[in-house]
Formats: C-alpha cells, sequence, structure tokens
C-alpha cells in the first residue's frame, strides 16, 4: 500500500466508526477523532471539535495525543477559502485541517457519512444530533462539498478515499475496503474537469463569501442562497467520474 507515514484516518461518529477497533493503526501515520469519536479509538493521535463540544466529553490527552480547537482549525480551513464554501461540519473542517497541517497523500474517512437511519442508532453511542442535516447555508449539497474537497486535495497531492461499509453515502470518495488500502498500491480516484474547478473557484472570489473568525452563521444576511445553489451545481458537474 501507499507508504504509511502519509496516510491519515479520519473517524466520524456513525456506528459504522465502530470498525475501527478491529483494524491495526500501523496502516496510518496519524488517527484524527472528530469529536466523541476519541471513545472508538483511544490511540487516535488528534481529537478536533468545536468551542461548544462539552468539556465532560472532551478527551484527556497523553503526550503524543493533540487536541485541535478552533484557535488550530479556523485560519487552515481559511487557507481553503473558509466555512461558506467548504462545509461547516466538524467532518469537513478536520478533513481541510488535515490537508493543511499534515499534508499526506492519502485521506481516508471512515464513520463520516452523513447519512441517517430512521430507526435504530444513528451515532456509535446511540441516538444523537444529525448535525450535517440542520438548516445552515454551507450544507446545502453535501456532495458538493465533498467534491469540493476533493478536487483541492487532487490539487495539493493528496488523494481522499472513504473506507465505510455502508451503501449510501453523501460523500463523493472512491469506496474501498480496509483489507483493499492495506494490500494495494493503487486506488481508484475521482476525475475532475480543471476547466470547470477553475470557475468555480474563480465564482466563489466573485462572490467573497469569506468571515475570517469563522462565525458565517451570525452574518447569514450577507449571502445569497441562489448563489450557493449555483456554485454547488458548478462543484457538482466539475465530476466527470466517480467511482463510488
Amino acid at each position: 500500500m501507499t507508504d504509511n507515514k502519509n496516510v491519515v484516518l479520519i473517524i466520524g461518529s456513525s456506528p459504522d466508526a465502530s470498525r475501527v477497533s478491529e483494524w491495526s493503526l500501523s496502516a496510518f501515520s496519524q488517527v484524527v477523532a472528530v469529536n466523541n469519536a476519541w471513545r472508538i479509538c483511544p490511540d487516535w493521535t488528534h481529537c478536533i471539535f468545536p468551542a461548544d463540544f462539552p468539556e465532560a466529553r472532551q478527551p484527556v490527552p497523553l503526550a503524543n495525543q493533540q487536541l485541535i480547537t478552533e484557535e488550530g482549525f479556523v485560519p487552515l480551513q481559511n487557507l481553503y477559502g473558509g466555512f461558506v464554501y467548504a462545509g461547516g461540519t466538524m467532518a469537513f473542517t478536520a478533513a481541510y485541517w488535515v490537508l493543511a497541517a499534515l499534508k499526506p497523500k492519502v485521506i481516508c474517512f471512515i464513520g463520516c457519512d452523513m447519512v441517517y437511519p430512521k430507526a435504530g442508532n444513528t451515532h456509535f453511542y446511540g441516538n444523537g444530533q444529525p448535525d450535517p442535516l440542520r438548516e445552515d447555508i454551507s450544507l446545502r449539497s453535501l456532495e458538493a462539498k465533498s467534491a469540493r474537497f476533493s478536487a483541492l486535495a487532487q490539487r495539493d497531492g493528496c488523494q481522499v478515499l472513504n473506507l465505510t461499509s455502508l451503501e449510501a453515502s453523501r460523500q463523493v470518495f472512491p469506496k474501498i475496503s480496509f483489507e483493499q488500502l492495506t494490500q494495494a498500491s493503487d486506488f481508484p480516484d475521482l476525475v475532475f474537469n480543471q476547466g470547470i474547478v477553475d470557475r468555480a473557484l474563480s465564482q466563489e472570489v466573485r462572490l467573497g463569501y469569506f468571515v475570517e473568525d469563522g462565525e458565517y452563521w451570525k452574518c447569514v444576511d450577507q449571502f445569497d442562497v441562489a448563489e450557493i445553489d449555483t456554485l454547488d451545481a458548478l462543484w457538482l458537474s466539475s465530476l466527470e467520474k466517480c467511482c463510488k
């Protein structure tokens, strides 16, 4: 497989994420737990969460573990256009932080499909709030946000994969199994129309929907929903080949 010094795992909170406990984490150089996901995997290297994440649910890091909060992730997400364009969920925030801070060759997701069953547990710890489904200007199309991330990751020399066992996912990243990750040296990839990617990035500059402190929800009246939807459609149309 790809040199594990360059492979980062991002763990979300869906029930599917519990499979991480069965894996050898030697396949990854770093393991980034989002919010509560540190409880699945005690050997995480980074845990990322927002300011309103309850202190009682925050982990106590060991010497080789690091907590990432707003002071750490807001400036790095801003390098990629900010939260309105990137998507205001911690899964997307973790992804951009990893891309900027750790500079991996491969990013693997598990438990970040943002699909919530109507019956049964929604999260590995039971039932939780389906945060990505809330009314939010930055989450009009989760598929578009994941396409955008993959396109920018490719630009930075990084491939994005999904280790989910679920058939449905709001992420457009290619799906592979953990066994495929550890046994193969080449992985399926998305194909983007670079001309459309450039148009989407130019559109973002034209709109200027950038909020430096990351608190975009405090100024939603400055954003045009129709413009956001047009931009999302542009990002989706840039995806020429999907390997899901």
